[in-house]
């Protein structure tokens, strides 16, 4: 009975380090801006998600700011400046800057 208690302790040990190196996640704040950038807040959020290994956008909790989540090592800040400044093009005046 003790061996089998010790292997489900294992077993659960193994999947809680599997879990959280599968899960491992860091979020990137960004300061939103441009003339009408608050006007295309939904087409902001709509591109930063389909940058690939980002797993969530928040533009709602902080005014000014977009929050996003995205899988650690695999988003680089760049690419999500890209996709906001990327939002109706250049005339729309969408910009986003990482904040540090």
């Amino acid at each position: 009975m003790k061996i089998f208690i010790k292997l489900w302790v294992l077993i659960g040990f193994m999947c809680a380090i599997t879990t959280s190196a599968i899960s491992a996640e860091e979020s990137v704040m960004l300061m939103l801006g441009g003339k009408y950038y608050g006007a295309y807040l939904g087409n902001v959020r709509d591109a930063l998600t389909k940058v690939a290994g980002v797993r969530t956008v928040d533009v709602k909790s902080m005014k000014d700011h977009a929050v996003v989540s995205v899988e650690s090592g695999k988003v680089k800040p760049e690419q999500l400046v890209a996709a906001v400044n990327g939002v109706k093009g250049d005339s729309w005046y969408c910009t986003g800057e990482v904040m540090k």
